[in-house]
């Protein structure tokens, strides 16, 4: 299954430092397989987006997903892929850039030509062969439809979405330079948020957070002094707070870190996907790594 981890200090920008993979030597490592791309985003001091990435298995470059990457940014955004649709390409690899924004996805959505063709001239944007980017392309037309709602974008393509596509899956993190919207539909994978106050529960310590799968792993010392929201696939710490978004649950963190959950999607998808559904690659990129 893909991992998403995204977090957002804003309004306040601070360091982080991130690793993608766990040391090639760690038990962790040894008892799962390979991902099939890594990549982090982040957006520079004059809001635009920057993003190191890498296909894994296409370039072999184990180095680039388990060395330390030191990034600044009030917004943070990281993904594992487990390839379910498209090649082993920088193309397909997460996060995506369009319009300034950043996103990532975990879940399959099926019938392309149909997505493609709800798209238009939005087609241009796609530069791989995913659903995910597609999708995005999908909520950038709607963002721009609802004159920059990014809310209203992600709400009205996700309930097209639901009811003209056949979806195992859409989780998903969009960021810019100060906000987070995150969504969890249905409820096949996992979606935890954690409001984290400054310095965690003990009120004094740095951020550490790292996956119990072994993948993502996150440290940042500015958040002993600053509150933070953490939205992951999975709870990254023993912090009490975590919780799972509800199915069907759309979340906003602001610029000022007020967070607002709204139910956008409160039936499930008209065609949904199983397991037995997916052919034999997109179904273990789905399952529990």
């Amino acid at each position: 299954m893909c991992r998403l981890f995204g977090l957002s200090a804003a309004p306040e920008r601070v360091h982080a430092t991130f690793w993608l993979l766990e040391a090639p030597d760690s038990l962790a490592e040894q008892s799962r397989r390979e991902p099939d791309g890594t990549g982090l985003g982040v957006f520079d001091a004059d809001g635009k987006p920057q993003v190191s990435k890498q296909p894994l298995a296409a370039y072999q470059d184990d180095e680039f997903a388990y060395e330390a990457k030191q990034r600044e940014s009030a917004t943070f955004l990281a993904h594992i892929r487990y390839a379910s649709t498209g090649g082993l390409e920088p193309a397909n690899t997460h996060p995506f850039v369009q319009h300034d924004r950043l996103f990532a996805h975990n879940g399959v959505i099926g019938d392309l030509p149909a997505l493609e063709q709800q798209l238009g001239d939005y087609r241009d944007l796609v530069q791989g062969d995913t659903d995910s980017e597609r999708f995005f392309a999908l909520v950038t037309k709607e963002i721009d439809a609802h004159d920059g709602d990014i809310g209203a974008g992600i709400t009205t393509a996700a309930r097209w979405a639901a009811g003209h596509l056949p979806i195992y899956a859409i989780n998903l993190i969009l960021t810019t330079p100060t906000e987070l919207w995150a969504l969890r539909y249905p409820d096949t994978h996992d979606l935890y948020v954690l409001q984290r106050s400054p310095g965690g529960p003990h009120g004094d310590r740095h951020l550490e957070h790292a996956s119990a799968a072994g993948r993502i792993r996150a440290r940042s010392g500015p958040l002993a002094h600053h509150r933070a929201v953490v939205v992951a696939s999975e709870r990254m710490d023993e912090n009490p707070g975590w919780q799972n978004l509800q199915p069907g649950q759309l979340l906003h963190v602001g610029a000022d870190q007020v967070v607002i959950r709204s139910t956008v999607l409160e039936h499930p998808p008209k065609h949904r996907l199983t397991l037995d559904d997916l052919g034999a690659h997109a179904a273990a990129s789905q399952q529990g790594q």
